[in-house]
């Protein structure tokens, strides 16, 4: 994993805005509405060739296949895994959190927004059964499907010029969130399990060279959603999840994975985001080469202090947000530039790689930013990062 040795080094968090088509396949698909399989895959295999591209042409140095063969960050993993049954109820995870019931006017507003923007965005379709349970053992099948977006990404990266390439995965406790264990006898057997089938995922994108991104929301975000929960109460619930992680990422060497951990799209008050000096130190237990953070929207762009006090470990990278996916307003690269200065002067210029809050486009849905302001504020970004690569060298 490369550091900023002679310039500050630019990335972002893997999703970036699919192509309107794209959206209609990846949706139809996973609506069970099976597409031409070789149409299909070679509308991905295009779309990630021109991602690539347009990553390499706004300046990114350290790009990513930009998620493009998977519908979202999380669902994709369904169709990987064995053991996972399709039934009829409600999806476990959408409940009330401490925003919406602290907001919730606002929130009932935001949904009526949502609702009259959404079928234009997301083609309407059969219904289909909203949730999946785990019902039986679970193996990781997906081999077919994680080579594919190898070999896809290996294409595209043909004669381009760039400084890494990373392919995101989903962590296991976040699929303990979607997923409800219907069939081991404890939360530590599932997350074993899940672990235990995604280390396969995560093994083979190291192999074939590229630095492995976890995500992991649900370490940022579980405080929000468990709404009595207090902040010792989330400490010991992602303790267990930190080992999770670690389980599989066995054998796997630690500078080849970036760990990332952010509160969701959610462009909203945000009031109750759990604070990272409550769980950084958690955090640093992943053995990643990496760490990826929310820095740079209004709630969290204060946190950059907590690195004065929080110590770094000897060769660890900090990849902090320096625009945000959360807020329309482009940042100017003057602003981007001194986020970078701030976290340089706390963990040195060669720890930081300018990176964004958390991805864009993540599933075509209306709750996020345009693609023409998503790639305005990628520009902003490397521009940043040299304006503070000029300061700092």
């Amino acid at each position: 994993m490369k550091h900023s040795e002679d310039r500050i080094l630019t990335t972002h968090t893997g999703s970036l805005p699919r192509p309107a088509d794209l959206m209609d396949l990846l949706n139809a698909n996973e609506a069970g509405e099976s597409p031409d399989k070789l149409q299909f895959e070679s509308r991905i295999k295009r779309a990630i060739a021109d991602i690539v591209r347009r990553q390499t042409a706004t300046g990114i140095g350290i790009v990513s296949d930009g998620e493009h063969s998977k519908v979202s960050w999380m669902a994709y993993a369904r169709a990987r895994l064995s053991g996972l049954e399709e039934i009829e109820s409600p999806v476990r995870y959408r409940g009330a959190t401490r925003d919406s019931l602290a907001f919730p006017n606002t929130y009932e507003d935001m949904k009526l927004m949502l609702g009259a923007r959404s079928p234009t965005i997301v083609p309407k379709r059969k219904v289909r059964p909203q949730a999946f349970v785990c019902s039986g053992p679970l193996t990781y099948i997906g081999q077919e499907e994680v080579q594919r977006d190898i070999a896809n990404l290996k294409a595209a990266l043909q004669g381009i010029a760039v400084e890494d390439a990373f392919m995101t995965a989903v962590s296991p406790s976040n699929l303990e969130l979607y997923y409800e264990n219907r069939y081991y006898r404890t939360d530590e057997e599932y997350l074993a399990a899940l672990a235990d089938a995604m280390h396969v995922e995560y093994k083979a994108i190291v192999d074939a060279g590229f630095v492995l991104q976890i995500d992991d929301p649900r370490m940022a975000t579980h405080y929000n959603r468990a709404v009595d929960a207090s902040i010792e109460d989330c400490r010991k619930f992602i303790a267990p999840r930190v080992e999770a992680v670690n389980q599989a990422l066995r054998g796997i060497p630690e500078d080849r994975v970036r760990f990332h951990t952010c509160y969701s799209v959610n462009i909203a008050p945000r009031a109750h985001d759990f604070e990272l000096k409550h769980f950084v130190d958690l955090m640093l237990r992943i053995r990643a080469g990496a760490y990826v953070i929310e820095a740079a929207n209004p709630r969290h762009e204060h946190e950059w202090r907590i690195w004065q006090e929080t110590s770094l470990p000897d060769g660890k990278i900090l990849i902090p947000g320096v625009v945000s996916h959360c807020i329309h307003l482009v940042e100017h690269p003057e602003l981007v530039a001194q986020r970078i200065e701030r976290f340089a002067s706390v963990v040195g210029r060669e720890r930081v790689v300018a990176g964004t809050d958390c991805g864009f486009g993540t599933s075509g849905a209306g709750d996020e930013v345009h693609p023409e302001v998503a790639w305005a504020k990628l520009a902003a970004l490397v521009d940043g990062a040299r304006i503070a690569s000029r300061r700092l060298w």
